[in-house]
């Protein structure tokens, strides 16, 4: 349950973000961005551990929203 709580704290938060090409390539945002996640996992897992309520945004629902994003974007921002 707590790795569930922390793939959604660590998700939600990136919706509907792209990887807007920086000179024609994407890799340029998504590098850093990347970066950046990896830090935003590390607070997600200490914040699933520390929780005692119940998240108010299920994962399987950021996983949906996420999947249906991804399908309505423009193929030259995924």
């Amino acid at each position: 349950t707590q790795v569930c709580i922390a793939a959604e704290i660590g998700m939600e938060h990136n919706l509907g973000l792209t990887c807007d090409p920086v000179a024609g390539q994407v890799q340029v945002p998504c590098i850093e961005r990347n970066a950046i996640a990896s830090v935003k996992a590390v607070n997600a897992a200490r914040m699933a551990l520390r929780r005692t309520s119940e998240p108010r945004v299920c994962l399987d629902k950021v996983i949906e929203t996420m999947y249906e994003t991804g399908k309505d974007m423009n193929a030259k921002y995924r």
